[in-house]
């Protein structure tokens, strides 16, 4: 690292960049470490985002445990993922890590409960699921994002990993089943272990075309650990039919990173000429600074044919064509009785979208 310090650096898009990626606290604490190798201005900067992502964290973490302490007593079992949770876990300092939110798996039944109790602490569905949509929105949606007085998108409860179309279907139950216990700020809570945090994460990147390097310095924190059990990773990838996602993953994180490939997949991602396109194709895009809107045909393309298996990319289609949500909700109001009638909208929409792009 001091070589390239001593190299003339653009310490404004540097610092523009870690912050763009959310490696700013990461950066600060790497530069601290090796004294006067960086200008003190920037060193400055770094150390006042850094002072202001622990407030976050900090701030995040009182209302992660007002939500536990409010839910644990009506026998709700929630299982909090990334943000201070991941950073305690995987960075041992919440504070390295900058957090925006709060993530939990919730388990579908679970979320009208958890939706009134967490409203009674002041927490505001970010929009309004009509009555008659709700069982619709809870079997082809994903998510539900709340706001409060300290601001919009506090509170994320996801009962599936992504919406439905994406055809990657977790096994929520068993994901609660292998969780495990961890303790953050002195509070015991659980967490998904960490052969499922991998491919949880791995797939959260993926969605988002690995556009962060913060995802991939996750995965490289996991990849640190001497007891993951590979052989179960990657039956549970095959099984999903994320194994590409996987090994894309894994090369990424090798290639900004230099985090070490497991020596028992090095010869199968060596052979799979689509995984290596595909690290070639998105390092070049996050080198440059390039962005996939998710709206657009392209993104759509590409998060099929990330995909290995034939059967998934039919899904991935037939779905993605005709699971309606809040978009056509929106668009035309519908009365209950005519609620199937949305899947028709959805296609409409679509056929309008890829005219466009």
């Amino acid at each position: 690292m001091r070589s390239l310090l001593s190299a003339s650096l653009d310490w404004s898009a540097l610092l523009q960049f870690a912050d763009q990626h959310g490696t700013s606290s990461l950066l600060f604490q790497n530069l601290e470490q090796i004294g006067e190798a960086a200008p003190p201005q920037a060193l400055a900067l770094l150390r006042a985002r850094h002072q202001t992502n622990i407030h976050k964290s900090l701030f995040l973490t009182r209302e992660l445990i007002r939500i536990l302490d409010c839910l644990e007593p009506l026998g709700i079992e929630v299982i909090p993922y990334k943000g201070v949770v991941l950073a305690e876990t995987l960075y041992g300092d919440m504070a390295l890590r900058q957090s925006g939110d709060i993530d939990m798996f919730v388990r579908k039944q679970d979320v009208a409960r958890i939706k009134k109790a967490v409203g009674e602490l002041g927490f505001v569905p970010r929009f309004t699921i009509p009555p008659a949509a709700e069982h619709n929105y809870l079997a082809a949606g994903y998510e539900l994002t709340f706001d409060s007085a300290a601001g919009k998108n506090i509170l994320e409860l996801q009962w599936a990993l992504q919406p439905r179309y994406y055809a990657v279907d977790f096994d929520m139950d068993a994901l609660f089943q292998r969780a495990v216990p961890v303790n953050v700020a002195g509070r015991s809570m659980k967490t998904p272990s960490l052969e499922d945090l991998l491919l949880v994460l791995a797939v959260h990147a993926a969605k988002h075309v690995w556009g962060r390097l913060v995802w991939l310095c996750d995965i490289a924190q996991i990849l640190k650990r001497q007891n993951l059990d590979w052989n179960w990773i990657e039956a549970q990838a095959k099984i999903l039919g994320i194994e590409r996602i996987l090994r894309v993953t894994l090369l990424l994180t090798n290639r900004f990173l230099g985090a070490a490939i497991p020596a028992n997949l090095q010869a199968a991602i060596a052979e799979d000429r689509s995984a290596l396109r595909f690290a070639d194709e998105i390092s070049a895009a996050v080198a440059r600074g390039a962005t996939y809107e998710q709206e657009q045909v392209s993104y759509f393309r590409l998060m099929m044919r990330l995909r290995e298996r034939r059967f998934d990319h039919m899904r991935f289609l037939t779905r993605l064509t005709f699971t309606p949500g809040p978009g056509e909700w929106e668009a035309i109001p519908l009365p209950a009785p005519l609620f199937p009638l949305y899947r028709l909208v959805r296609l409409g929409r679509l056929v309008a979208r890829f005219a466009r792009g």
